[in-house]
């Protein structure tokens, strides 16, 4: 059996994964710019081939979960172009086992469903929160074996970018855990550093309690970029999970 790629194609960043039959490989993480061609993806993707030493030919499918539009066809061409293979839209082109209640399933982010795709299979209990810190920070609630909906908030990252542009004299945000205690700042830097950092941890752990009312006792797991540095001052983030999409669209294909 062949080895597969997998991508997460998010609003900021596109990760790739090399896989076979026996599990994840390396994986990399580029920009996601729509407006690149094919070709410019393709031979970034000879780049990581040859770097992990991996011809062409071996890969036998890209299976692939994207919130892009865009970029959809352009990843479509470079597969047929550079790796002779069909590329596999999760969950267009590979449901899931997953019943999906919103009200208009087709606007549920790809990532989002393959996440809790993931998490469904991995744990046992009931009931599900999966927080994803992208660049949004989704909670998606999980039932059985149900997606039940969720919540999207303002991501980190694109808080701390909107907050900067829009204001003349605040500098950078400064996202790393500086102490697991809260404290008021004493300069402008650590007045963000703190708010940013404890301010969205409470947002998190206050919405999971809210959650709970409905969802009895969710075991909470956690992915995204900055995850790690949230689920330090959270009360509520039960399990860091890194890779959670990329073992969702790892399990989606080979138990197809």
């Amino acid at each position: 059996m062949g080895m597969i790629l997998l991508f997460d194609a998010g609003n900021t960043n596109t990760k790739i994964c090399l896989a076979d039959d026996q599990g994840l490989g390396e994986s990399y993480t580029l920009p996601t710019r729509p407006a690149n061609t094919a070709d410019d993806w393709g031979l970034k993707l000879e780049t990581i081939l040859a770097r992990e030493g991996v011809d062409r030919r071996e890969i036998e499918a890209c299976v692939i979960s994207s919130v892009v539009p865009p970029l959809d066809p352009l990843i479509a061409r470079m597969a047929g172009r550079f790796l002779d293979c069909e590329p596999v839209f999760v969950p267009r082109d590979l449901p899931l086992d997953l019943e999906n209640e919103y009200a208009r399933p087709e606007q549920v982010g790809a990532d989002i469903l393959v996440g809790c795709y993931s998490a469904r299979m991995t744990y046992e209990e009931k009931n599900l929160i999966v927080i994803d810190f992208g660049t949004a920070t989704t909670l998606a609630c999980v039932q059985g074996g149900v997606f039940k909906g969720g919540l999207i908030c303002p991501g980190l990252p694109s808080s701390a970018g909107a907050l900067a542009g829009g204001t003349a004299k605040l500098p950078k945000v400064d996202l790393t855990v500086k102490s697991d205690t809260l404290n008021w700042g004493h300069s402008t830097e650590e007045c963000l550093n703190q708010g940013f950092i404890f301010g969205f941890a409470s947002m998190v752990d206050g919405l999971v309690e809210k959650l709970s009312l409905r969802l009895r006792n969710p075991f909470v797991v956690a992915t995204g970029g900055l995850a790690r540095t949230i689920a330090q001052v959270s009360n509520t983030i039960e399990e860091l999970r890194p890779d959670l999409v990329m073992e969702g669209l790892w399990m989606a294909y080979y138990n197809r």
